[in-house]
């Protein structure tokens, strides 16, 4: 199956949604924490100190530092600011709780886990590890320098962010394979922002041999490699080593249902999507055809700190309408967090553009446009109120059309895969769902609140935009705007 083939049977339609019905098995929902059991356990200090950056600072490319003097006190911070619980939420009809993480996840389901290896870290063994968010500790699946079998860098820290596709597919079905990589892009910004806030920069690599990822990382066969992240900078606590004999813990993988559901199609563009090519054919870059710019102001600053935005960050339940309004210098400064360079493998150039929906943006008129990050301006390409397009748009959910302002996400298909062939299905995805978390931290830090939206209408949304489905294609949602109180929120 090739990612076109797979796009276009997960594309929601209203006759489809009409003539499928879907009941969730509640008692086969997957556990959404994996563990290793069997093998050493490694506890990370607990309560780690708080990076004091702004966040907007670190959406803008400054990077803050870190107290930590060794590698546990250094993986406690980083994995609390980038991969832990942050709250719970509690079930008012049976008094059940579950937890929410600072990497947000579609339905909540979180099928991204973390493994990393440590290489020269201060008072810290050289291995293989899985981070445990559970119980915020290290799971130590083999002793040994790992990070010379992952990459030829000459980094102490990499990351390997995998996939169950499992946990998405018990309430998403076929679709959830787009929402596993979109969640990967959630958790590759999620890291390298909070490794950019105490200190260090990252690069991600998406250009890997899928099978020897899993055979070095000893991965279950329900987890799939899906980036590996390599973490460099003098502020990670280091120091020289000899190297020792590698020793394998292994451990076994808890069983996360009591039976899972086979999604053949999900098996199959997976499958095509693990193939490596690359060819030597340039993007073509988008150009701005010159109709009604609307320049933007500059970005505006505010003082909540990286980590009080972070552990703060929630996805809005929905949005308080009325005349409630964010100015346009929020919007202008929203939208610069989302334009810096990402930096990856696949990273030439961007592959995602935005449009907006915008319903109440003091100084702008409410209609859709699309933004030019080039030269920070807007394009008018509706006019008048887009709000019960948006949520129409959007499979009726009223919070796009109740928020201040609502996304689409176009992704372009076309070149990135006449590159990277079907694997660069996946690199859209990463991308919609790294701008995605960087509207996250921008809306929080700005006093609003965002929430992603993985379901709409695909063909309809190319339809109202006046987009061809070559090369642009829907990929994500976002809305941004005043969230009404969600009273199952305990933290």
């Amino acid at each position: 199956m090739s990612w076109r083939e797979y796009h276009e049977f997960t594309k929601h339609t209203v006759e489809k949604l009409r003539r499928t019905q879907h009941f969730l098995d509640w008692a086969n929902m997957p556990n959404p924490f994996r563990h290793y059991e069997g093998v050493p356990v490694l506890d990370l200090p607990a309560d780690p100190p708080a990076p004091q950056i702004p966040a907007l600072e670190v959406l803008e490319g400054r990077t803050g530092n870190t107290l930590a003097k060794d590698g546990a006190a250094f993986l406690s911070q980083l994995l609390f600011y980038s991969a832990s619980i942050s709250a719970t939420k509690r079930v008012s009809s049976t008094g059940g709780t579950y937890a929410l993480r600072v990497n947000p996840s579609s339905g909540n389901l979180h099928p991204t886990e973390f493994h990393f290896c440590t290489r020269g870290l201060v008072d810290w063994p050289d291995g293989l590890y899985h981070y445990r968010p559970s119980s915020h500790m290290a799971e130590q699946r083999a002793i040994g320098d790992f990070v010379s079998k992952l990459t030829d860098t000459t980094a102490h820290l990499v990351f390997v962010l995998t996939s169950i596709a499992w946990r998405e597919a018990w309430k998403y079905r076929d679709r959830a394979y787009r929402y596993c990589l979109h969640d990967i892009g959630h958790a590759w910004q999620s890291l390298a922002l909070s490794a950019r806030a105490m200190g260090c920069e990252s690069f991600a690599l998406g250009q890997f041999s899928d099978d020897k990822v899993s055979a070095c990382c000893l991965l279950n066969d329900d987890e799939w490699p899906m980036l590996i992240v390599t973490l460099q900078g003098s502020s990670i606590p280091v120091t020289t080593k000899s190297p020792i004999e590698t020793v394998l813990f292994r451990g076994e993988a808890n069983r996360l249902s009591e039976e899972q559901v086979p999604y053949p199609r999900i098996e199959q563009i997976h499958a095509a999507t693990k193939h490596l090519t690359e060819t030597a054919i340039p993007p073509d870059p988008p150009t701005p055809n010159g109709r009604s710019e609307i320049k933007l102001p500059p970005s505006i600053s505010t003082s909540s700190s990286f980590g009080e935005v972070v552990r703060a960050r929630r996805s809005a339940l929905d949005f308080r309408g009325g005349d409630e309004s964010m100015s346009l210098a929020q919007l202008a400064t929203l939208l610069a967090s989302t334009g810096k360079p990402l930096l990856a493998d696949f990273a030439i150039q961007r592959l995602v553009q935005l449009y907006l929906y915008v319903h109440r943006v003091e100084g702008l008129a409410p209609g859709a446009y699309r933004y030019w990050p080039e030269h920070a301006e807007l394009e008018n390409i509706k006019q008048g109120d887009q709000r019960l397009a948006a949520a129409a748009l959007s499979l009726g959910q009223d919070l796009a059309g109740n928020a201040c302002v609502a996304f689409s996400m176009i992704g372009d298909f076309e070149n990135v895969t006449r590159i990277y062939g079907d694997r660069g299905y996946r690199y859209v995805h990463f991308e919609a769902g790294a701008i995605g978390q960087r509207i996250y931290l921008a809306a929080e830090a700005l006093g609003l609140r965002a929430t992603g939206i993985g379901a709409f209408f695909d063909d309809e949304v190319h339809k109202y935009l006046s987009l061809a489905p070559e090369p642009g294609q829907v990929v994500y949602h976002f809305a941004v705007g005043y969230p009404v109180f969600d009273p199952r929120l305990e933290a």
